[in-house]
């Protein structure tokens, strides 16, 4: 017996293996488990256990307590044939983790016992090179970049919160990205639209993003509504099958048409707002408060004058869109605590975040539960 085989056989004894079989049994019955590939990317990409994680086994180490925090949760780790992962299993157990198990005869048994096997979409050499920092997150990886790349976001503005916020979703390479605009670029919006540039000024913004976006990304593919969202068109629009609405309108009648429609299509809205050097954003989700909750009815005029009437520090959208495209990829993503039931105040001045409660009205005309069926 061969030195190498002989030390794998010594790893094996003292840790603890699972067969497919028992596997394949907690899986069925829901157990909740991490179920963890440690192998090399190309060999996951030809074609892996449903639901499993991947990390590499040699940066396993490296990114395993961002990946599983709880060393108290049950882990399954599978490679190939067994062996890496019962080194893997053994080097869990020194770093603290109680509950881990090695598949014994990996992916290979599992496959040759009928397992289901999932092989993911490819990304291209240039994807890769492209989302190379998103595929060293563990929360992220290969997988929630192809999650994104098949994700649709629609953004009803190419204004000043439009413009960082798309730019940040194409960066990501969220793959469909809509923007309602039925606006032409202004002189006057270069300060803090950068979507936009001084030789297209008079052209729909629409159109002077779709250069800036394409640009950028060539993943991603740009659906334009070139006109005002209206009651006439907002259903046809939002039901579009978007996963995620941006709003950046900057008009009461546009923010709650977009939060009454969404609401009913049951899609979440990411809202943003700014004024002078003040802003504001919150996460309207289908189960949760919404922007009727936050404003019954809209102020008078002379409370809420537009950027036009009062200015906008150019910045400041700069600063809130981006938070707004945070909040849509972690959405799309299903990662971390989004702002649904927060709202997040932006005092550019004072330099100062502040964080409010936001609460169910329960007598919001949107949002409010149905009243109980009589007995």
């Amino acid at each position: 017996m061969s030195g190498v085989r002989a030390y794998l056989d010594r790893i094996k004894a003292q840790i603890t293996e699972t067969t497919t079989e028992a596997l394949r049994r907690a899986q069925q019955a829901g157990e909740s488990l991490v179920l963890l590939d440690v192998r090399e990317a190309e060999e996951v990409a030809a074609g892996h256990i449903p639901g499993a994680l991947h990390v590499p086994r040699g940066v396993l180490e490296l990114r395993v307590e961002g990946l599983i925090p709880d060393r108290a949760r049950r882990v399954v780790i599978c490679c190939a044939g067994g062996d890496r992962s019962a080194l893997a299993a053994r080097a869990l157990e020194e770093m603290g983790y109680v509950w881990v198990e090695s598949l014994a005869g990996g992916v290979n048994a599992w496959r040759a016992e009928g397992g289901p096997i999932e092989v993911p979409p490819t990304l291209s050499a240039e994807q890769r090179e492209r989302y190379s920092r998103h595929m060293r997150i563990p929360q992220v990886g290969e997988r929630g970049q192809h999650r994104l790349l098949s994700a649709r976001a629609l953004l009803v503005g190419a204004g000043g919160l439009g413009s960082p916020a798309a730019m940040y979703l194409a960066a990501a390479g969220v793959g469909t990205i809509g923007l309602i605009d039925d606006d032409v670029v202004d002189r006057s919006n270069l300060q803090r639209q950068i979507l936009h540039t001084d030789a297209r000024v008079g052209q729909l913004k629409v159109d002077s993003a779709q250069v800036t976006l394409s640009a950028l990304n060539p993943d991603v593919h740009l659906k334009l509504y070139p006109e005002r969202l209206t009651e006439e068109n907002a259903a046809r629009i939002l039901g579009a099958g978007w996963d995620v609405v941006l709003d950046g309108g900057d008009n009461f009648p546009t923010r709650y048409l977009v939060n009454d429609v969404a609401r009913r299509l049951g899609l979440p809205v990411v809202h943003g707002s700014v004024f002078r050097f003040d802003g504001q954003l919150s996460t309207f989700a289908p189960d949760g408060p919404c922007y009727r909750c936050l404003y019954p009815e809209p102020p008078p005029p002379e409370l809420a004058p537009s950027c036009q009437e009062a200015g906008v520090l150019g910045v400041l959208p700069g600063i809130v869109g981006t938070l707004q495209a945070a909040e849509a990829i972690k959405l799309i993503l299903g990662l971390g605590d989004t702002l649904a039931g927060r709202l997040l105040h932006v005092d550019a001045l004072g330099a100062r975040f502040r964080e409010m409660k936001l609460r169910r009205d329960p007598a919001c005309p949107v949002c409010a539960a149905p009243p109980p069926a009589p007995p």
